[in-house]
């Protein structure tokens, strides 16, 4: 039996989060704990097969400033599915139920992706970041070129301008 299932961080039991955590570090080759730290603290999406995690999104809020504002943004992170799970649609699950999240919480919605997981962000709207993109730091806004051509972002309240440049806010870890 498969089950899909939306859950905040604060009704996450610590199997669960540890369930995440192990299907992360398989999916991505181990994660830091500064990266598990990001994926917490909003609405998950949870694949269950038999009672086993086999896939993960959640969206958690951040401020991006694009074009002089401060936009209220659903964040999606930690997108996965254990490989012998791919290719059955648990992704386009997963993130049709956080973008009901984005679409009716948020300004804007964005993530970082692979070259492979940006097929099936474009495939569903996302549009993909043209412009520069920087992180806002305890030393003030720093380029994060290294970043460019791997940001996507679904607008919600209004169009953006894709070409110009967006600065995410402040976090442990890596920015974006």
């Amino acid at each position: 039996m498969i089950e899909l299932r939306t859950a905040h961080t604060a009704d996450l039991d610590a199997s669960t989060k540890s369930a995440i955590r192990a299907l992360l570090d398989g999916a991505f080759g181990g994660i830091s704990d500064d990266t598990f730290e990001n994926v917490l603290g909003g609405v998950h999406a949870l694949v269950v097969e038999d009672g086993e995690l086999t896939g993960h999104g959640s969206v958690v809020q951040r401020r991006l400033l694009h074009g002089g504002r401060a936009l209220r943004t659903g964040y999606v992170e930690g997108v996965a599915v254990r490989e012998d799970r791919r290719r059955q649609g648990h992704g386009a699950a997963m993130m049709s139920a956080l973008e009901r999240v984005v679409r009716s919480a948020y300004e804007l919605g964005a993530l970082g992706a692979s070259v492979e997981g940006g097929r099936l962000y474009t495939s569903r709207g996302w549009q993909l970041w043209r412009g520069p993109s920087s992180a806002l730091t305890p030393d003030g806004i720093r380029r994060t070129a290294d970043k460019d051509g791997s940001i996507y972002v679904l607008p919600v309240a209004a169009p953006v301008d894709v070409s110009g440049e967006l600065v995410c806010d402040w976090r442990h870890g890596a920015p974006w």
